[in-house]
C-alpha cells in the first residue's frame, strides 16, 4: 500500500463511513450518508477526496455496466459477473490474474493498487425472462 499521507479532514471523514459501512457506494450516495450523519461536505469536495485518496491507493472504484462509479475501501481485490439488464452484481471468489498482476509489478516497474475483473451478460433471470417475455 502506499505510504501514509497527511489527509484532509474531508477525506478522513470519507474514509471512516467508507470502513463503516463496509460496501461500495457512489459519490452521491457518500454525500447523502455524510449529511445524514450531520458530517456535510459539499459534493465537489467528495468527489476532490475521493480522488485523493485513490491515487493514495487506500480506495478503489469500481465503475458499472450503466457507468456509475462504486468507491470502497482497498481490502482485497472483487470481481463480479454483472447482468446488463436488472445490473445484479454477482461476486466471483476466484482471481484467475494475481499472478499476471505481480508479473507486471516486477517487469514494468509499476506499483499497482488493485485491479478490476468484471463480465458482462445476463443473469438465470433475465434469460429466462428474455426467452419467455411476460
Amino acid at each position: 500500500m502506499a505510504a501514509k499521507l497527511k489527509r484532509t479532514r474531508s477525506q478522513q471523514k470519507i474514509l471512516n463511513l467508507l470502513n463503516t459501512i463496509q460496501q461500495a457506494k457512489s459519490a452521491q450516495d457518500i454525500y447523502i450518508e455524510l449529511r445524514n450523519r450531520d458530517e456535510a461536505l459539499g459534493l465537489a469536495t467528495v468527489y476532490r477526496a475521493l480522488d485523493a485518496l485513490k491515487l493514495e491507493g487506500i480506495v478503489k472504484t469500481r465503475t458499472l455496466a450503466n457507468g456509475e462509479s462504486l468507491y470502497s475501501c482497498l481490502k482485497e481485490d472483487k470481481h463480479h459477473l454483472t447482468c446488463l439488464q436488472c445490473r445484479k452484481s454477482i461476486p466471483i471468489d476466484q482471481c484467475p490474474v494475481h499472478e499476471l498482476e505481480k508479473q507486471l509489478q516486477r517487469s514494468q516497474d509499476f506499483k499497482i493498487f488493485y485491479h478490476t475483473l468484471e463480465f458482462f451478460g445476463l443473469c438465470d433471470r433475465c434469460q429466462i425472462k428474455s426467452v419467455n417475455p411476460e
